[in-house]
């Protein structure tokens, strides 16, 4: 499509991608392997973009791999007014790991509530090893953030430990609702009071816990305001 419209004379090529899907592969965590959200920049460059809009890349770095300008948006902005609207008291903000840490760190700051860290060790990837909780979650309500849940095995995880702690409810908040494999089931059958996603990724509703809100609005006012050369600045709230 992309190349189409370049052809076809486009004065200019605008992507929109709410989940860039190649964001894990930002490094190589390992020899012979290659870094797929580099090639990728550079496959939509090559094919014509001008610009690129997206949101809650895994890695905020990853936008330097593009030689055109990104719009990076974060789904806080439809998640910070759920949160306000459930009126939870004794609320502590929790990451399921410690990469998440400065994601979880300025939603805590915002609410002006505690932040609760959980360190992990894996055996190998999609499974945990073990998982400890640094901060106190004992008669807490717990609200988890991450930038995307994949066979949920780490945010499920997190949930039962935190109960097991003494939390008295754990939910979960995630930008991109990848939920492969045995993801639905774990939610389900996890301490997770329920699990919230943007709709950046269509979800079959299998799961009762599963809540998407829409980003919808957010993308179509920053669309209105690139193509009108405006400013976006008031759309990055984190």
């Amino acid at each position: 499509m992309i190349d189409a419209a370049k052809r076809a004379s486009a004065k200019s090529i605008v992507a929109v991608i709410p989940y860039f899907g190649w964001a894990r592969q930002d490094r190589k965590d390992k020899p012979r392997v290659s870094i797929g959200a580099k090639l990728v920049a550079d496959l939509l460059s090559v094919a014509g973009i001008d610009r690129l809009i997206t949101m809650d890349l895994h890695a905020d770095q990853i936008q330097g791999f593009f030689d055109v300008p990104v719009d990076h948006l974060y789904a806080s902005g439809v998640f910070l007014p759920y949160i306000e609207s459930l009126q939870l008291e004794d609320l502590v903000i929790a990451t399921p790991d410690v990469g998440g840490s400065k994601r979880a760190s300025t939603y805590s700051k915002y609410l002006g509530v505690p932040l609760v860290l959980c360190n992990k060790t894996r055996l190998k990837a999609n499974e945990v090893a073990t998982m400890q909780i640094i901060g106190d979650v004992k008669n807490k309500n717990v609200i988890l953030i991450d930038d995307m849940v994949d066979t949920a095995g780490t945010i499920t995880k997190a949930a039962d430990i935190m109960k097991e702690a003494g939390a008295i409810s754990v939910r979960a908040i995630a930008s991109h609702c990848v939920m492969s494999g045995p993801a639905s089931e774990r939610v389900q059958n996890s301490g997770l009071e329920e699990m919230v996603f943007t709709d950046s990724i269509p979800y079959a509703n299998r799961c009762s816990k599963v809540k998407q809100l829409t980003i919808a609005d957010m993308f179509a006012e920053t669309i209105r305001r690139v193509m009108n050369n405006e400013s976006i600045s008031s759309q990055y709230i984190i």
